[in-house]
């Protein structure tokens, strides 16, 4: 899994869980929203402003995305290195 990828899941998570749409968080953050979905698709590596701006918006602290986004690609490493040890 791509750091980018754990990010935009992260951040997706985030903002569906607060029912909020894409429009209204880009417009908070003051990013494109097809910028935001593209960051939230994991297809674009979003700046540490932007997603300092992204999180402001969201209401999150940085440190809190960081570390969900590291427990998330944690938890897909050990996955596949389970699947890799069973073969």
């Amino acid at each position: 899994m791509l750091l980018r990828e754990a990010v935009g899941t992260t951040l997706r998570a985030a903002r569906t869980e607060q029912s909020r749409t894409l429009r209204d968080v880009a417009r908070d953050a003051r990013v494109s929203l097809g910028y935001l979905s593209e960051v939230e698709r994991g297809q674009k590596e979003a700046s540490s402003e932007l997603l300092a701006a992204i999180c402001t918006a969201l209401g999150l602290n940085l440190s809190a995305v960081m570390s969900d986004v590291s427990i998330h690609i944690k938890s897909t490493e050990v996955a596949t290195l389970s699947v890799v040890d069973a073969a």
